[in-house]
């Protein structure tokens, strides 16, 4: 299908997909799930929840240690916001743009990653970060691995807004064949336990407008990084 950016029924990627016909929990690791449109209940809320972080909190595109602007633009919200720049990856308590603490996190979106790591069978998930991510066309986040928080022992809860993605879910090397594994609005990865090192990342994000986010893709990722 020939894709037509003005036209937001032919925005998706993946439109021959009937997301109908899809279990709304499939399986893609041990201990990892894809939750179809799990998020969409709750979009109408978390909305001007995500507003309201990004006054205080604008996105901004942060330098890798190696010197390298990322494509993605990032924010973040909660007791730790995850930031890069040549001194290396880690987690702060304060905006580095601002010197203020990062935003609170939202309880809705404290909810929403709890209420999805339960159902991917992570009872006990206590998120204190939540790494926002923007993507538009061309941006793409590298195969990596989730390694700079304190303990491996709770999941990661990805979620995913706006324009499709195409998610790379790979082993725990690098070279290990990645599954490629379509995103849509509303669709959240959950991955932990056996699970929770393997590498993944996201390839460059198509052209596209979504009736609601517009030419973006917004993502969510939570963790307990303390």
């Amino acid at each position: 299908m020939r894709h037509d950016p003005m036209h937001p029924t032919t925005l998706d990627l993946f439109a021959d997909a009937d997301l109908e016909q899809q279990p709304r929990r499939e399986q893609i690791g041990e201990q990892s799930y894809v939750l179809r449109g799990f998020a969409l209940p709750w979009f109408d809320r978390l909305l001007p929840a995500l507003h309201a972080v990004l006054a205080a909190a604008p996105f901004r595109q942060m330098m890798t240690p190696g010197g390298f602007t990322m494509s993605v633009a990032l924010s973040s919200c909660g007791t730790l916001g995850w930031t890069t720049d040549r001194s290396g990856y880690r987690y702060t308590r304060h905006d580095p743009q601002t010197g203020r603490p990062w935003p609170a996190m939202p309880e809705v979106f404290f909810e929403l990653a709890q209420a999805a790591a339960r159902e991917a069978g992570f009872s006990d998930f206590v998120p204190d970060s939540c790494l926002i991510n923007r993507y538009v066309a061309g941006a793409k986040m590298s195969l990596h691995q989730d390694k700079d928080e304190g303990s491996y022992a709770a999941p990661i809860v990805s979620v995913s807004l706006g324009l499709p993605a195409m998610f790379l879910f790979g082993g725990f090397e690098r070279s290990d064949k990645s599954q490629r594994i379509p995103l849509l609005h509303g669709d959240i990865v959950v991955w932990g336990g056996v699970d929770r090192l393997r590498y993944h990342g996201v390839l460059p994000i198509k052209d596209g407008v979504h009736p609601r986010l517009g030419e973006q893709r917004i993502n969510f990722t939570f963790r307990t990084a303390g």
